[in-house]
């Protein structure tokens, strides 16, 4: 019979096997989304499905089942690392053993032509071409969840995924004032009747000196480049490739600074809640982020509580004018700030203000709740979309290129996804409270231009600790609060009070 230092030696042999091959996968990924040649999506399809085959017969293997059964029944710690180690990849087994190898296999190569259908439908405006790809999807999504969820809300089974323990009526639980408080804060800036000009950020600006820009700043951050690089993609991410090679990507338009200015501090949050997370958790279950939201708390703490700030913008925006003299001279410090928090019923989710970007998330989690459940035919995704955008933001895409094809997540089976985005703001603006009352010089370090202070808090109180604690516990032991829109809520008045006027 084994001891228990055995077992654990086992299981830490096979978790890294585990965590190699997904890597490979990851890697696969990347290429496909940055270099590969178009023609090779088939043949890339193949090799993921293989990975991913591979994957799912390890994860499901009788050795690996009665190796987690043996440490479940052991005496580990109930609060140690190993206990949590155990926890994660039981989580992960149990959600692969009901998925039937066939159908892991499908959806790696439905994914991967779906995403080749979504980028040429996107780039010629006709949503047709990606129509029967999504159909797919959804359809082999609807599988997995009645698969994974045995009975239960199909949409609880994959939302569970990205965000552990979230459910439909606990998401609307909380998206549903969230909605209330944003539109009616919309709807009293709007009646202030400013409008701040964002001409100032649609000026031309050369690729390559945004290149330069883009790098200092995520550098400037704590994001490290010995342990990653910055690509060009269509739909910007970040992606770890193990735990010391964590790329991001950008996508750069010479008539408009935000989109990779402001899409690389996002994806350096990402990234750099990856390079944080404790070196002892390599190649093990916990090498990996908490959650979806909590993830995305560090990609808009970067982007907005810091990269939109006005701390940072009167410490950085004198090295803005330098890059770009031509574009920002005589530009006032405040003009420029209001301009990068500019509120408007925009279109892009990826371009949205802080006001209302949660209102994008909403439309897409109601409709792919809806596609999910077969409310919704996949023919009739435009005109809802449009619908949506129209009632809750005032806008109607001209075309679904800057609609319902502007995401890729649905094209690789993302379904899920999208609440994420909204809980990680409500993260982000409870952790950054945090932060600062931890730290009262924060706001004159990052004026300084000196992020370490932040960057070390996080590192200590979220990023290191990857996955050995759930979301919930995570949170309160940061911040000594669950989760509540209050904080963001109240940060979103206090800033656009003062941008606004608002009494």
């Amino acid at each position: 019979m084994s001891t228990l230092r055995e077992l654990l030696e086992r299981f830490k042999v096979e978790a890294g096997i585990l965590s190699d091959l997904a890597a490979a996968a990851d890697l696969l990924s990347w290429d496909q989304d940055t270099y590969m040649p178009a023609g090779a999506a088939s043949g890339r399809g193949q090799q993921l499905a293989t990975i991913h085959s591979l994957l799912h017969a390890r994860i499901t293997d009788d050795r690996m089942v009665d190796l987690l059964a043996e440490l479940e029944a052991s005496d580990l710690d109930p609060r140690g690392v190993d206990r949590a180690m155990v926890r994660e990849a039981r989580r992960v087994a149990d959600r692969a053993k009901f998925v039937p190898a066939r159908l892991v296999e499908e959806l790696a190569k439905r994914t991967s032509s779906a995403r080749v259908a979504w980028s040429q439908a996107r780039s010629e405006n006709r949503f047709e071409l990606f129509a029967p790809e999504l159909a797919a999807v959804f359809e082999l999504k609807r599988e997995e969840a009645d698969a994974v969820g045995r009975g239960g809300p199909r949409y609880d089974a994959l939302i569970d995924e990205f965000e552990p323990g979230a459910t439909v009526a606990g998401i609307k639980e909380l998206f549903d004032p969230l909605r209330a408080e944003q539109v009616a804060l919309l709807e009293s800036i709007a009646a202030t009747g400013v409008q701040h000009s964002d001409a100032v950020l649609k000026r031309n600006y050369p690729v390559s000196a945004q290149r330069e820009l883009c790098r200092a700043t995520a550098a400037s951050f704590g994001y490290d480049f010995e342990h990653g690089r910055l690509d060009e993609t269509l739909h910007p991410f970040a992606i770890a490739i193990g735990a010391t090679d964590v790329r991001i990507t950008t996508r750069y338009d010479e008539n408009f600074l935000n989109t990779a200015l402001f899409g690389t501090m996002h994806e350096a949050g990402h990234a750099m809640y990856e390079q944080g997370i404790a070196p002892e958790y390599r190649r093990t279950p916990l090498g990996h982020g908490a959650s979806l939201g909590v993830h995305e708390s560090q990609s808009r703490l970067w982007e907005n509580l810091v990269g939109r700030s006005l701390p940072y913008w009167e410490g950085a925006f004198p090295a803005l004018q330098a890059a770009f003299p031509s574009q920002l001279a005589g530009v006032a410090l405040r003009d420029f700030y209001a301009a990068a928090n500019r509120v408007e019923n925009s279109l892009i989710r990826v371009e949205a203000d802080e006001v209302s970007y949660n209102l994008h998330i909403l439309v897409r989690f109601e409709l792919e709740l809806a596609l999910l459940d077969g409310d919704l035919a996949v023919a009739d995704l435009p005109d809802a979309w449009n619908g949506r955008y129209r009632a809750y933001l005032g806008v109607t895409p001209p075309t679904d290129a800057l609609g319902c094809l502007q995401d890729i997540h649905w094209a690789v089976g993302l379904i899920g996804y999208f609440p994420t985005y909204a809980i990680g703001n409500l993260v982000s603006a409870q952790l950054f409270e945090a932060a600062k009352a931890a730290t009262p010089t924060l706001d004159d370090d990052i004026r300084a231009g000196d992020f370490s202070g932040l960057l070390a808090w996080l590192r200590e109180n979220v990023q290191r600790h990857g996955s050995r604690y759930r979301p919930a516990e995570l949170l309160v032991a940061a911040t000594g609060k669950e989760l509540t829109a209050a904080p963001y809520l109240a940060y979103l008045r206090g800033k656009y009070s003062d941008l606004y006027g608002l009494r």
